[in-house]
Formats: structure tokens, C-alpha cells, sequence
């Protein structure tokens, strides 16, 4: 984020994207929130031409009922998560998928407990950072229920998080963590197998470099 560059990014960028986006990122009140998720639609219109070689830009953006964004040709499954100053996108042709990026501060671990299953809890408590386990739980219980769709009305403790791998209604979902920054815990989640995650990674590391 840069906020000596934005009014250039808006003046640049913003024109290319939809009248009704347009709008949207004109209500924004803080230049910091209208910065991410410009920066979002960027790195997903730019993924989508270099690396399927398509131009988004004839493709029409819907909202599930969960709100959860989607192109109606249904070519690409992707996702776009931000914290702090960063901000990732993730894409995939054949599978849902689900990336988040937490920024790793101070918080109560307490509040969050209804949250976390036991086994996730204790394994939290005692660990030897707990605010960094902390943060592992979270970015990729986010992941998950952002590749699954129905975002938040999965409640988070009903699922839990096991060597990279958890369920949802019997469907496997599973989790790879991408390396950005020290300060920073980011998650990517797909629906389908651990080899199809590797085989991705190459794509995905594009996206948020």
C-alpha cells in the first residue's frame, strides 16, 4: 500500500474496471480501504490475462448468496484476502479454492475460544508462541471456509484444522501455508488433493510476488 501512490493507482487503474465498481470504490471513506480493494482487482485481472492468457474484462462479476464473488462462466475459481498492508489473490481452473492472510498482533486468546475445537485450543495454549499458533489456526480456518463458499455461516468450531487437512460435510479440503512475510500468516485452502495444491503453488506464488 502506498498512499503517495494512490491518486495515481485510482487515475491509472480504476477507469479499466466496471462503472459499478467504479462507484464502489468512490464511497470508501478511508483511502487505505479503497487502496486493498483496488489492489484485490488488480492482481486478479492481471492473473487472469498473464497466466490463462483471457481477458477479464469481458467477464461479468456475481455474488453468490453467500456474497462470495464469482465470474458467470465459472472459468476461475479465486479469492482475495488483505491485512495490514499486504494484499494476495489466489487462482485456480478446477478447483474451489481459498486463500487469508492475517496480520500477527496482540489479541486475547480468550475471546476467541468458542472459535477453536479442544484439541486446536490446547494445542494453542501450549505451544510455545501461543499468539503465532494462534494465527496458524486461524489463516487457515478462514482459508477453508472461504474455498468452501459459505463463509461465516460455517461456524469455525465445527471443523478442525489437523495436519493441514479438515472436512466439511465430507468434503477434504487442504491447506498449504505461503510464506510472505515474517510478520504475516497467510493460508491457502483447496477443495481436492495435497499434490493439486503443489502443482498450483508455482501460479500462486506469481500472484503475490
Amino acid at each position: 500500500m502506498s498512499e503517495e501512490n494512490h491518486e495515481n493507482l485510482l487515475k491509472i487503474y480504476l477507469p479499466k474496471f466496471s462503472a459499478d465498481y467504479q462507484e464502489k470504490i468512490k464511497r470508501y471513506r478511508r483511502w487505505q480501504d479503497a487502496q486493498l480493494s483496488l489492489l484485490g482487482r488488480i492482481l486478479l485481472f492481471n492473473g487472469i490475462e498473464e497466466i490463462y492468457k483471457h481477458n477479464p474484462h469481458d467477464k461479468v462479476m456475481k455474488h453468490t448468496k453467500y456474497n462470495k464473488p464469482y465470474f458467470d462462466d465459472d472459468l476461475f475459481k479465486f479469492n482475495i484476502s488483505h491485512s495490514g498492508e499486504i494484499v494476495v489473490c489466489v487462482l485456480n481452473d478446477e478447483h474451489e479454492i481459498g486463500i487469508d492472510i492475517e496480520i500477527i498482533s496482540e489479541i486475547e486468546i480468550d475471546d476467541f475460544k468458542f472459535q477453536m475445537t479442544e484439541n486446536e485450543l490446547d494445542n494453542i495454549i501450549f505451544s510455545n508462541n501461543k499468539i503465532t499458533s494462534f494465527f496458524e489456526y486461524w489463516t487457515q480456518k478462514e482459508a477453508v471456509i472461504k474455498a468452501q463458499g459459505h463463509g461465516l455461516t460455517i461456524p469455525l468450531k465445527t471443523f478442525e484444522i489437523f495436519n493441514s487437512t479438515t472436512r466439511i460435510n465430507d468434503e477434504k479440503y487442504n491447506l498449504k501455508e505461503i510464506k510472505i512475510n515474517e510478520k504475516y500468516k497467510c493460508y491457502i485452502s483447496l477443495k481436492g488433493t495435497i499434490g493439486e495444491i503443489y502443482l498450483k503453488e508455482k501460479k500462486i506464488q506469481f500472484l503475490i510476488t
